[in-house]
């Protein structure tokens, strides 16, 4: 049996987030939302999140800007402006426990995505890392996602896949897909592969070695 663990990048979008939110209702599949903190200034964006939140939804922290990698982000304030910032605003709604996704570029694995001093904020704040196995390309190619997204699902035992919650993405093909991959034999969870997972609250749990820039 293979596992399926949903992930929705970039949002909350008031044109896409309450239709992703619908869609999966009517799976009874819950997912996880990794926000951006700058969607978060509007109560529109905060009220997205809550809904997420009270629906079953596991809400994270994907930076504020969605910018630059924070392993390529030269600033000495990068980890303040990206991850604290949008802690700042989302605390207030999912106070804990607290997930982080950096952000990829591309959904590409590598040292750009975390600094050490990101490392060690994560860690001293109890932050649990998700990275991610499946990347079908959904802002890529908006119609023809689902067909990589199964090919995954059937190479796999248990994928971390990302979508992304904006316009011009999964939105239109993902009720397709999630009857596709129901009749297939696929199983939804919203618990993470170890492996995607290199930082538990706030224990380093993995392998860092290739995804913190320096290192």
């Amino acid at each position: 049996m293979s596992l399926l663990t949903l992930s929705f990048d970039n949002g909350p979008d008031p044109r896409v987030t309450p239709r992703v939110l619908d869609i999966l209702a009517s799976h009874t599949i819950t997912a996880r939302f990794f926000v951006l903190g700058k969607h978060l200034l509007t109560e529109e964006g905060r009220s997205l999140v809550a809904r997420a939140r009270d629906e079953g939804h596991l809400v994270g922290n994907h930076s504020f800007t969605h910018e630059t990698p924070l392993g390529e982000d030269s600033r000495p304030d990068a980890v303040e402006a990206e991850i604290a910032a949008t802690d700042a605003l989302l605390a207030p709604l999912v106070p804990a426990p607290k997930w982080f996704r950096p952000f990829g570029g591309g959904g590409k694995l590598g040292p750009h995505l975390l600094s050490p001093r990101a490392v060690e904020h994560l860690v001293h704040h109890q932050y649990t890392c998700a990275l991610w196995n499946s990347v079908p390309g959904d802002w890529l190619d908006p119609e023809g996602w689902p067909e990589k997204a199964l090919a995954d699902c059937a190479a796999l035992p248990h994928a971390l896949m990302v979508l992304h919650d904006i316009p011009d993405a999964c939105v239109e093909q993902l009720d397709g897909f999630l009857h596709r991959a129901w009749a297939r034999g696929v199983r939804f969870t919203t618990r993470c592969p170890p492996d995607c997972l290199p930082i538990v609250n706030g224990r380093i749990a993995g392998d860092l070695t290739g995804l913190v820039a320096g290192a």
